[in-house]
Protein backbone atom coordinates (compact mmCIF):
# COMPACT_ATOMS: atom_id res chain seq x y z
CA UNK A 1 0.00 0.00 0.00
CA UNK A 2 2.85 2.63 1.24
CA UNK A 3 4.68 1.17 -2.41
CA UNK A 4 1.59 2.41 -4.29
CA UNK A 5 0.99 5.23 -2.49
CA UNK A 6 4.78 6.60 -3.13
CA UNK A 7 4.28 5.93 -7.01
CA UNK A 8 1.02 7.89 -6.78
CA UNK A 9 2.92 11.02 -5.04
CA UNK A 10 6.39 10.65 -7.76
CA UNK A 11 3.80 10.75 -10.88
CA UNK A 12 2.02 13.66 -9.16
CA UNK A 13 4.93 15.49 -8.04
CA UNK A 14 6.60 14.91 -11.84
CA UNK A 15 3.46 16.08 -13.58
CA UNK A 16 3.57 19.58 -11.54
CA UNK A 17 6.91 20.62 -12.96
CA UNK A 18 5.66 19.96 -16.62
CA UNK A 19 5.62 23.33 -18.41
CA UNK A 20 2.64 23.18 -21.61
CA UNK A 21 3.56 26.33 -24.23
CA UNK A 22 1.04 28.33 -25.11
CA UNK A 23 -0.74 27.92 -28.50
CA UNK A 24 -1.19 31.32 -28.98
CA UNK A 25 2.45 32.34 -30.75
CA UNK A 26 0.91 30.90 -34.31
CA UNK A 27 0.67 33.57 -36.75
CA UNK A 28 -2.88 32.47 -38.00
CA UNK A 29 -4.18 32.24 -34.22
CA UNK A 30 -6.21 35.50 -33.78
CA UNK A 31 -7.53 34.51 -37.48
CA UNK A 32 -9.30 31.27 -37.14
CA UNK A 33 -12.50 32.90 -35.24
CA UNK A 34 -12.67 35.83 -38.08
CA UNK A 35 -15.30 36.43 -40.91
CA UNK A 36 -14.06 37.15 -44.35
CA UNK A 37 -15.94 40.45 -44.11
CA UNK A 38 -13.53 41.26 -40.88
CA UNK A 39 -10.61 40.41 -42.83
CA UNK A 40 -11.06 42.88 -45.68
CA UNK A 41 -12.97 45.62 -43.88
CA UNK A 42 -10.06 47.88 -44.56
CA UNK A 43 -9.67 47.00 -47.85
CA UNK A 44 -11.65 47.82 -51.26
CA UNK A 45 -14.20 45.59 -51.70
CA UNK A 46 -15.37 44.26 -54.53
CA UNK A 47 -17.44 45.47 -57.55
CA UNK A 48 -21.33 44.15 -57.54
CA UNK A 49 -20.70 42.05 -60.93
CA UNK A 50 -18.03 40.30 -59.59
CA UNK A 51 -19.85 38.98 -55.93
CA UNK A 52 -19.51 35.48 -57.55
CA UNK A 53 -15.71 35.81 -56.61
CA UNK A 54 -16.54 37.14 -52.92
CA UNK A 55 -18.77 34.04 -52.25
CA UNK A 56 -15.75 31.69 -53.50
CA UNK A 57 -13.68 33.67 -51.00
CA UNK A 58 -15.68 33.24 -48.24
CA UNK A 59 -15.82 29.23 -48.75
CA UNK A 60 -12.04 29.04 -49.32
CA UNK A 61 -11.59 30.99 -45.87
CA UNK A 62 -14.24 28.70 -44.39
CA UNK A 63 -11.78 25.97 -45.12
CA UNK A 64 -8.82 27.86 -43.83
CA UNK A 65 -10.77 28.57 -40.59
CA UNK A 66 -11.79 25.12 -39.69
CA UNK A 67 -8.40 23.78 -40.48
CA UNK A 68 -6.95 26.15 -38.14
CA UNK A 69 -9.59 25.42 -35.14
CA UNK A 70 -8.55 21.78 -36.14
CA UNK A 71 -4.96 21.89 -35.67
CA UNK A 72 -4.77 24.59 -32.83
CA UNK A 73 -8.21 23.08 -30.71
CA UNK A 74 -7.48 19.44 -31.30
CA UNK A 75 -4.56 18.36 -32.90
CA UNK A 76 -2.16 20.27 -30.92
CA UNK A 77 -3.90 19.92 -27.39
CA UNK A 78 -3.52 16.49 -28.44
CA UNK A 79 0.31 16.12 -28.99
CA UNK A 80 1.33 19.06 -26.65
CA UNK A 81 -0.77 18.46 -23.61
CA UNK A 82 -1.58 14.65 -23.57
CA UNK A 83 1.35 12.77 -25.47
CA UNK A 84 4.29 15.30 -24.80
CA UNK A 85 3.34 14.94 -21.18
CA UNK A 86 2.92 11.32 -21.34
CA UNK A 87 6.48 10.88 -23.15
CA UNK A 88 7.67 13.37 -20.38
CA UNK A 89 6.62 10.66 -17.92
CA UNK A 90 7.92 8.09 -18.80
CA UNK A 91 11.70 9.78 -19.62
CA UNK A 92 11.00 9.99 -15.77
CA UNK A 93 10.06 6.40 -15.08
CA UNK A 94 6.23 6.23 -15.21
CA UNK A 95 3.91 5.29 -17.35
CA UNK A 96 6.70 2.81 -19.20
CA UNK A 97 4.18 -0.39 -20.28
CA UNK A 98 1.56 2.67 -22.23
CA UNK A 99 2.26 2.10 -25.51
CA UNK A 100 1.84 5.94 -27.50
CA UNK A 101 1.63 4.76 -30.73
CA UNK A 102 -1.29 2.39 -29.97
CA UNK A 103 -3.43 5.89 -27.89
CA UNK A 104 -2.13 7.98 -30.37
CA UNK A 105 -0.98 6.75 -33.68
CA UNK A 106 0.64 9.13 -36.39
CA UNK A 107 -0.24 12.40 -34.38
CA UNK A 108 3.22 13.88 -35.13
CA UNK A 109 2.76 13.27 -39.00
CA UNK A 110 -1.39 14.21 -38.86
CA UNK A 111 -0.35 17.61 -36.97
CA UNK A 112 2.48 18.53 -39.00
CA UNK A 113 0.38 18.07 -42.33
CA UNK A 114 -2.30 19.94 -41.03
CA UNK A 115 0.11 23.19 -40.10
CA UNK A 116 1.36 23.05 -43.04
CA UNK A 117 -1.91 22.97 -44.99
CA UNK A 118 -3.01 25.65 -43.30
CA UNK A 119 0.04 27.85 -43.46
CA UNK A 120 -0.15 27.23 -47.00
CA UNK A 121 -3.61 28.45 -47.08
CA UNK A 122 -2.68 31.46 -45.17
CA UNK A 123 0.28 32.89 -47.15
CA UNK A 124 -2.33 32.60 -49.72
CA UNK A 125 -4.98 34.68 -48.58
CA UNK A 126 -2.29 36.73 -47.06
CA UNK A 127 -1.26 37.82 -50.15
CA UNK A 128 -4.45 38.17 -51.69
CA UNK A 129 -5.63 40.53 -48.93
CA UNK A 130 -2.25 42.57 -48.99
CA UNK A 131 -2.00 42.99 -53.28
CA UNK A 132 -2.09 46.22 -54.28
CA UNK A 133 -4.07 46.07 -57.04
CA UNK A 134 -7.92 45.23 -57.15
CA UNK A 135 -8.26 41.48 -58.01
CA UNK A 136 -11.16 38.79 -57.51
CA UNK A 137 -8.95 35.67 -58.20
CA UNK A 138 -6.98 33.69 -55.20
CA UNK A 139 -4.58 31.19 -56.55
CA UNK A 140 -5.48 28.44 -53.80
CA UNK A 141 -5.93 25.33 -56.14
CA UNK A 142 -2.34 24.74 -56.13
CA UNK A 143 -2.48 24.23 -52.23
CA UNK A 144 -5.58 22.18 -52.24
CA UNK A 145 -4.31 20.16 -55.08
CA UNK A 146 -0.64 19.38 -53.22
CA UNK A 147 -2.25 18.29 -50.22
CA UNK A 148 -5.59 16.48 -51.01
CA UNK A 149 -3.50 14.85 -53.54
CA UNK A 150 -0.65 14.55 -51.43
CA UNK A 151 -0.55 13.32 -47.52
CA UNK A 152 -3.42 14.86 -45.97
CA UNK A 153 -6.13 11.93 -46.64
CA UNK A 154 -3.14 8.92 -46.05
CA UNK A 155 -1.98 10.31 -42.96
CA UNK A 156 -5.75 10.49 -41.66
CA UNK A 157 -6.44 7.63 -43.39
CA UNK A 158 -3.52 5.76 -41.26
CA UNK A 159 -4.91 7.61 -37.77
CA UNK A 160 -8.66 6.32 -38.58
CA UNK A 161 -7.19 3.07 -38.97
CA UNK A 162 -6.10 2.62 -35.34
CA UNK A 163 -8.98 5.13 -34.23
CA UNK A 164 -11.38 1.88 -32.69
CA UNK A 165 -8.12 0.32 -31.08
CA UNK A 166 -7.00 3.17 -29.59
CA UNK A 167 -10.23 3.97 -27.86
CA UNK A 168 -10.85 0.54 -26.45
CA UNK A 169 -6.60 0.45 -25.62
CA UNK A 170 -7.83 3.93 -23.42
CA UNK A 171 -10.85 2.40 -21.62
CA UNK A 172 -8.82 -0.26 -20.30
CA UNK A 173 -5.81 2.23 -19.64
CA UNK A 174 -8.38 4.14 -17.46
CA UNK A 175 -9.19 1.13 -15.14
CA UNK A 176 -5.73 2.45 -13.57
CA UNK A 177 -5.00 4.99 -10.91
CA UNK A 178 -1.45 6.14 -12.39
CA UNK A 179 -2.83 6.35 -15.32
CA UNK A 180 -5.99 8.02 -14.44
CA UNK A 181 -3.77 10.73 -12.49
CA UNK A 182 -1.91 11.96 -15.88
CA UNK A 183 -5.62 11.69 -17.93
CA UNK A 184 -7.10 13.98 -15.15
CA UNK A 185 -4.02 16.80 -14.98
CA UNK A 186 -4.29 16.59 -19.36
CA UNK A 187 -8.00 17.32 -19.06
CA UNK A 188 -8.07 19.79 -16.33
CA UNK A 189 -5.48 22.04 -18.98
CA UNK A 190 -7.03 25.07 -19.74
CA UNK A 191 -6.17 24.40 -23.78
CA UNK A 192 -8.32 21.67 -23.90
CA UNK A 193 -11.57 23.83 -23.52
CA UNK A 194 -13.34 20.87 -21.34
CA UNK A 195 -13.05 18.61 -23.78
CA UNK A 196 -11.41 15.18 -22.81
CA UNK A 197 -9.23 12.39 -24.40
CA UNK A 198 -11.80 10.51 -26.50
CA UNK A 199 -13.45 13.97 -27.66
CA UNK A 200 -10.17 14.99 -29.14
CA UNK A 201 -9.24 11.66 -30.27
CA UNK A 202 -11.81 11.26 -32.82
CA UNK A 203 -11.42 15.03 -33.95
CA UNK A 204 -9.66 13.60 -37.47
CA UNK A 205 -12.36 11.23 -37.94
CA UNK A 206 -14.93 13.91 -38.60
CA UNK A 207 -12.45 16.03 -40.15
CA UNK A 208 -11.83 13.94 -42.73
CA UNK A 209 -15.18 13.47 -43.42
CA UNK A 210 -15.76 17.17 -43.68
CA UNK A 211 -13.53 17.52 -46.29
CA UNK A 212 -15.43 16.81 -48.81
CA UNK A 213 -18.41 18.81 -47.92
CA UNK A 214 -15.95 22.07 -47.30
CA UNK A 215 -14.76 21.15 -51.07
CA UNK A 216 -18.38 20.96 -52.29
CA UNK A 217 -18.97 24.41 -50.70
CA UNK A 218 -16.13 26.07 -52.75
CA UNK A 219 -17.36 23.93 -55.88
CA UNK A 220 -20.79 25.06 -56.01
CA UNK A 221 -19.51 29.06 -56.02
CA UNK A 222 -16.54 28.79 -58.03
CA UNK A 223 -17.40 30.45 -61.40
CA UNK A 224 -14.07 29.65 -63.61
CA UNK A 225 -14.90 25.88 -65.25
CA UNK A 226 -11.55 24.76 -65.23
CA UNK A 227 -11.30 25.54 -61.24
CA UNK A 228 -14.40 24.22 -60.99
CA UNK A 229 -13.21 20.77 -62.20
CA UNK A 230 -10.27 20.76 -60.73
CA UNK A 231 -12.19 20.87 -57.61
CA UNK A 232 -14.67 18.48 -58.60
CA UNK A 233 -12.39 16.01 -58.92
CA UNK A 234 -10.54 16.59 -55.80
CA UNK A 235 -13.88 16.04 -53.84
CA UNK A 236 -13.70 13.10 -55.49
CA UNK A 237 -10.73 11.50 -54.30
CA UNK A 238 -11.43 12.42 -50.88
CA UNK A 239 -14.41 10.96 -51.21
CA UNK A 240 -13.07 7.90 -52.70
CA UNK A 241 -10.43 8.04 -49.70
CA UNK A 242 -13.10 7.85 -47.06
CA UNK A 243 -14.97 4.64 -48.89
CA UNK A 244 -11.59 3.09 -49.19
CA UNK A 245 -11.57 3.73 -45.45
CA UNK A 246 -14.60 2.30 -44.48
CA UNK A 247 -13.36 -0.67 -46.39
CA UNK A 248 -10.38 -1.00 -44.95
CA UNK A 249 -11.90 -0.43 -41.45
CA UNK A 250 -14.51 -3.42 -41.69
CA UNK A 251 -11.56 -5.82 -43.40
CA UNK A 252 -8.94 -4.98 -40.56
CA UNK A 253 -11.62 -5.45 -37.92
CA UNK A 254 -12.48 -8.75 -39.13
CA UNK A 255 -8.68 -10.01 -39.42
CA UNK A 256 -8.32 -8.59 -36.05
CA UNK A 257 -11.51 -10.80 -34.80
CA UNK A 258 -10.26 -14.18 -36.94
CA UNK A 259 -6.64 -13.68 -34.90
CA UNK A 260 -8.31 -13.18 -31.61
CA UNK A 261 -10.73 -16.06 -32.15
CA UNK A 262 -8.19 -18.24 -32.95
CA UNK A 263 -6.27 -17.83 -29.61
CA UNK A 264 -9.17 -18.05 -27.53
CA UNK A 265 -11.10 -21.17 -29.47
CA UNK A 266 -10.24 -24.61 -28.79
CA UNK A 267 -10.68 -27.43 -31.01
CA UNK A 268 -11.07 -30.77 -29.05
CA UNK A 269 -9.95 -34.15 -31.02
CA UNK A 270 -12.58 -36.14 -32.48
CA UNK A 271 -12.20 -38.81 -29.64
CA UNK A 272 -12.94 -36.14 -26.58
CA UNK A 273 -15.90 -34.80 -29.04
CA UNK A 274 -17.89 -37.74 -29.77
CA UNK A 275 -17.20 -40.65 -27.45
CA UNK A 276 -18.38 -43.45 -30.21
CA UNK A 277 -15.34 -43.18 -31.78
CA UNK A 278 -12.57 -45.04 -30.27
CA UNK A 279 -9.08 -44.43 -31.84
CA UNK A 280 -6.28 -46.36 -30.21
CA UNK A 281 -3.31 -44.08 -28.62
CA UNK A 282 -0.77 -45.44 -31.24
CA UNK A 283 -3.10 -44.42 -33.97
CA UNK A 284 -3.82 -40.61 -32.91
CA UNK A 285 -0.91 -38.86 -34.47
CA UNK A 286 -2.70 -39.64 -37.80
CA UNK A 287 -5.70 -37.66 -36.98
CA UNK A 288 -3.28 -34.86 -35.81
CA UNK A 289 -4.50 -31.85 -37.81
CA UNK A 290 -4.64 -27.42 -37.83
CA UNK A 291 -8.41 -27.52 -37.46
CA UNK A 292 -8.47 -23.49 -36.03
CA UNK A 293 -5.37 -22.52 -38.21
CA UNK A 294 -7.12 -23.26 -41.18
CA UNK A 295 -10.70 -22.74 -41.06
CA UNK A 296 -10.05 -19.32 -39.06
CA UNK A 297 -7.12 -17.75 -40.83
CA UNK A 298 -8.62 -17.10 -44.07
CA UNK A 299 -9.14 -12.97 -44.46
CA UNK A 300 -12.43 -13.22 -46.93
CA UNK A 301 -14.47 -15.23 -43.94
CA UNK A 302 -16.72 -12.45 -42.18
CA UNK A 303 -17.76 -13.28 -38.67
CA UNK A 304 -21.24 -11.71 -38.83
CA UNK A 305 -22.66 -12.06 -35.85
CA UNK A 306 -21.84 -13.87 -32.23
CA UNK A 307 -23.13 -13.90 -29.09
CA UNK A 308 -24.11 -15.99 -25.60
CA UNK A 309 -27.34 -18.45 -25.45
CA UNK A 310 -28.17 -21.01 -23.73
CA UNK A 311 -27.97 -24.72 -24.78
CA UNK A 312 -31.02 -26.94 -23.49
CA UNK A 313 -29.89 -30.70 -22.61
CA UNK A 314 -31.10 -34.03 -21.49
CA UNK A 315 -30.71 -32.75 -18.19
CA UNK A 316 -28.94 -29.91 -17.75
CA UNK A 317 -28.85 -26.35 -19.43
CA UNK A 318 -25.35 -25.27 -20.93
CA UNK A 319 -24.01 -21.84 -21.38
CA UNK A 320 -22.59 -21.72 -25.39
CA UNK A 321 -20.97 -19.01 -27.71
CA UNK A 322 -22.33 -18.86 -31.19
CA UNK A 323 -20.12 -17.67 -33.67
CA UNK A 324 -21.59 -17.23 -37.32
CA UNK A 325 -19.56 -16.31 -40.12
CA UNK A 326 -20.79 -16.43 -43.99
CA UNK A 327 -20.39 -19.67 -44.26
CA UNK A 328 -20.55 -21.81 -41.28
CA UNK A 329 -21.82 -21.41 -37.66
CA UNK A 330 -19.86 -22.60 -34.75
CA UNK A 331 -21.37 -23.67 -31.33
CA UNK A 332 -19.04 -23.50 -28.58
CA UNK A 333 -19.21 -23.81 -24.52
CA UNK A 334 -16.93 -21.35 -22.68
CA UNK A 335 -14.62 -21.64 -19.63
CA UNK A 336 -13.71 -19.70 -17.89
CA UNK A 337 -10.73 -19.34 -15.57
CA UNK A 338 -10.87 -17.00 -12.73
CA UNK A 339 -7.25 -17.53 -11.31
CA UNK A 340 -6.33 -15.30 -14.05
CA UNK A 341 -8.69 -12.47 -13.58
CA UNK A 342 -7.84 -9.13 -14.94
CA UNK A 343 -4.34 -10.82 -16.11
CA UNK A 344 -5.21 -10.32 -20.28
CA UNK A 345 -3.27 -7.80 -22.01
CA UNK A 346 -5.90 -5.41 -23.53
CA UNK A 347 -3.90 -6.34 -26.38
CA UNK A 348 -5.64 -9.85 -26.80
CA UNK A 349 -8.88 -7.94 -26.92
CA UNK A 350 -11.01 -7.09 -29.67
CA UNK A 351 -13.04 -4.14 -29.43
CA UNK A 352 -16.04 -5.29 -31.46
CA UNK A 353 -16.48 -8.45 -29.39
CA UNK A 354 -19.54 -8.69 -27.70
CA UNK A 355 -19.08 -7.58 -23.19
CA UNK A 356 -19.75 -11.23 -22.64
CA UNK A 357 -17.07 -12.58 -24.85
CA UNK A 358 -14.67 -9.95 -23.47
CA UNK A 359 -14.97 -11.09 -19.80
CA UNK A 360 -14.55 -14.41 -20.52
CA UNK A 361 -10.84 -13.43 -22.75
CA UNK A 362 -10.19 -10.87 -19.70
CA UNK A 363 -10.13 -14.14 -17.44
CA UNK A 364 -8.16 -16.12 -19.31
CA UNK A 365 -11.51 -18.69 -20.56
CA UNK A 366 -11.67 -19.88 -23.76
CA UNK A 367 -14.32 -21.42 -26.30
CA UNK A 368 -14.02 -25.25 -26.47
CA UNK A 369 -16.05 -26.15 -30.18
CA UNK A 370 -19.06 -28.43 -29.17
CA UNK A 371 -19.58 -29.78 -32.59
CA UNK A 372 -18.18 -29.50 -36.34
CA UNK A 373 -18.84 -26.42 -37.60
CA UNK A 374 -22.52 -26.17 -39.77
CA UNK A 375 -22.29 -25.03 -43.41
CA UNK A 376 -25.17 -22.41 -43.41
CA UNK A 377 -26.37 -23.90 -46.76
CA UNK A 378 -26.86 -27.09 -44.58
CA UNK A 379 -28.48 -24.72 -41.91
CA UNK A 380 -32.18 -24.89 -40.81
CA UNK A 381 -33.91 -22.81 -38.44
CA UNK A 382 -37.12 -23.18 -36.84
CA UNK A 383 -39.19 -20.81 -34.26
CA UNK A 384 -39.86 -22.63 -30.85
CA UNK A 385 -43.66 -22.36 -29.76
CA UNK A 386 -43.70 -21.64 -26.43
CA UNK A 387 -46.44 -23.83 -25.21
CA UNK A 388 -44.16 -26.75 -26.62
CA UNK A 389 -41.47 -26.36 -24.41
CA UNK A 390 -42.29 -24.33 -21.40
CA UNK A 391 -43.17 -27.50 -19.26
CA UNK A 392 -39.14 -27.80 -19.56
CA UNK A 393 -38.51 -23.78 -18.30
CA UNK A 394 -37.57 -22.94 -21.77
CA UNK A 395 -38.11 -19.09 -22.90
CA UNK A 396 -37.59 -17.14 -26.19
CA UNK A 397 -36.57 -20.49 -28.03
CA UNK A 398 -35.74 -21.88 -31.00
CA UNK A 399 -34.50 -24.65 -32.75
CA UNK A 400 -31.07 -25.58 -35.10
CA UNK A 401 -30.93 -28.42 -37.27
CA UNK A 402 -27.69 -29.39 -38.91
CA UNK A 403 -28.04 -31.57 -42.29
CA UNK A 404 -26.42 -33.72 -44.43
CA UNK A 405 -26.05 -33.23 -48.15
CA UNK A 406 -28.39 -36.05 -48.10
CA UNK A 407 -31.39 -33.53 -46.11
CA UNK A 408 -30.93 -35.91 -43.20
CA UNK A 409 -30.51 -34.44 -39.95
CA UNK A 410 -27.45 -35.32 -38.29
CA UNK A 411 -27.84 -32.83 -35.33
CA UNK A 412 -29.85 -30.55 -34.02
CA UNK A 413 -29.49 -27.71 -31.00
CA UNK A 414 -32.31 -26.52 -28.77
CA UNK A 415 -31.29 -22.77 -27.97
CA UNK A 416 -32.59 -20.60 -25.45
CA UNK A 417 -32.05 -16.58 -25.73
CA UNK A 418 -32.48 -14.40 -22.88
CA UNK A 419 -35.06 -12.08 -24.18
CA UNK A 420 -37.64 -12.33 -27.02
CA UNK A 421 -35.31 -9.67 -29.15
CA UNK A 422 -32.19 -11.28 -28.95
CA UNK A 423 -33.96 -14.58 -30.10
CA UNK A 424 -35.49 -12.39 -32.99
CA UNK A 425 -32.13 -10.60 -33.84
CA UNK A 426 -30.44 -14.62 -34.00
CA UNK A 427 -33.08 -15.72 -36.35
CA UNK A 428 -32.96 -12.88 -38.65
CA UNK A 429 -29.18 -13.08 -38.27
CA UNK A 430 -29.06 -16.76 -39.37
CA UNK A 431 -31.90 -16.46 -42.08
CA UNK A 432 -29.85 -13.53 -43.67
CA UNK A 433 -26.66 -15.34 -43.82
CA UNK A 434 -28.62 -18.42 -45.38
CA UNK A 435 -30.21 -16.44 -48.10
CA UNK A 436 -27.23 -14.12 -48.65
CA UNK A 437 -25.03 -17.60 -49.03
CA UNK A 438 -27.87 -19.38 -51.12
CA UNK A 439 -27.67 -15.91 -53.57
CA UNK A 440 -23.72 -16.06 -54.13
CA UNK A 441 -23.67 -19.41 -54.69
CA UNK A 442 -26.00 -19.47 -57.14
CA UNK A 443 -24.25 -16.26 -59.03
CA UNK A 444 -21.00 -18.48 -59.12
CA UNK A 445 -22.94 -21.29 -60.96
CA UNK A 446 -24.47 -19.09 -63.64
CA UNK A 447 -21.25 -17.15 -64.47
CA UNK A 448 -19.44 -20.60 -64.64
CA UNK A 449 -21.59 -21.47 -66.91
CA UNK A 450 -21.64 -18.50 -69.09
CA UNK A 451 -17.95 -19.37 -69.74
CA UNK A 452 -17.03 -20.41 -73.43
CA UNK A 453 -16.49 -24.12 -73.58
CA UNK A 454 -13.75 -25.41 -74.72
CA UNK A 455 -13.67 -27.17 -78.23
CA UNK A 456 -13.77 -30.49 -79.18
CA UNK A 457 -11.40 -29.90 -82.08
CA UNK A 458 -8.10 -28.47 -79.49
Amino acid sequence: MQSRDKHISDLENCLSSVKITDFRGFEFYSLKNKTWNEVLETHQELPLDQADWRKQQEAVWELFTSECTYFLDHLLVLKMIFMNTLKHLQTQEHLLDVDSWRLFANLEELSQTSFGFASSLFSIIKDHVNRSEASPTMDFISVITKYFRGSLCQSHQTYCLNYSAAIFYLENLRQREDFGVYLKWCEQNAQCRRLHLPELLVAPLHRLTRYPLLLRNIWKRSADSTEKITIYSIKEKVEKSIRDLEGKVKWLDNYQKCRRLREIIVWPPLWDRDKRFFIPECLKHVFKDHTAENILSPTNRQLLYEGKLTLAESTRFLDVYLFLFDDFLLVTKTKRNKKKLGGSDPGLLCPSFSPELQTVIKEGGSCTVLDQPIPVDRLVVRSIDPLHVSAFGLRHAFLIQHENRYRQCVAAFLLQAQTENIKTAWMAQLTAAISCFTKNQEMKKVSLSTLPTESSQI
